[in-house]
């Protein structure tokens, strides 16, 4: 990687969204008793922070609608009491909780770029596979993370970084890939319990 050791001096900077390993494992049952799938074909959704001051990224995530649909959300700082989480893979993701999602994320400082691929149904199956054998992420290393599970899956054109800016520049590039830009310009009290309130339609967020 070029420039590393100055990447990894500025990386507190630039992800600041991406918090320590927390070791939580919920137990199998729970994630079985609230999974969910999303109807329609397989995708992946690559889910981008991005700082609306510096235009610098935040923080990586990566969505997975296979046989279920569960968020990669490595050294994340979301939680919600209907999405179990194993080793940063949350589960249960039905609309309701994606949006929970996505508005505890955008804010008045913070846009979001959400990025959607249609894959075979077997490389959603293995990038589930992936994704839980990950285990934790250490802090400010959610771009490492989800950039090189994506690296695993073949995405070629989606270099190994850092940077989750770079990661989702790489990212759009792929075929059919469809983007969609989240703001909000309310402040939330997620802060203090990230339950409450819903404020974002991700499918009728404006751009």
């Amino acid at each position: 990687m070029l420039r590393r050791f100055a990447a990894v001096s500025v990386l507190p900077l630039l992800v600041a969204a991406c918090g320590g390993a927390d070791n939580v494992y919920a137990p199998v049952e729970e994630v079985a008793q609230f999974a969910y799938r999303a109807p329609g074909p397989a995708t992946m959704t690559l889910i981008t922070v991005i700082n609306n001051r510096s235009g610098e990224g935040g923080h990586s995530a990566l969505m997975i609608n296979g046989s279920q649909r569960v968020i990669f959300d490595p050294a994340g700082s979301w939680w919600n009491p209907s999405s179990p989480e194993r080793g940063d893979v949350k589960y249960g993701i039905t609309d309701g909780i994606l949006t929970n999602y996505i508005d505890y994320h955008a804010r008045p400082s913070y846009r979001l770029i959400v990025q959607e691929v249609e894959v075979p149904p077997e490389i959603a199956e293995r990038a589930i596979a992936l994704v839980e054998a990950h285990g934790p992420a250490e802090k400010a290393t959610c771009g490492r993370s989800v950039s090189g599970v994506l690296h695993q899956l073949g995405f070629s054109e989606v270099r190994r970084s850092w940077f989750p800016k770079r990661i989702m520049e790489d990212f759009g590039e792929l075929p059919r890939v469809t983007q969609t830009i989240i703001r909000d310009d309310t402040e939330d009290n997620y802060w203090e319990d990230p339950s409450v309130g819903v404020n974002i339609d991700l499918y009728n967020a404006p751009a």
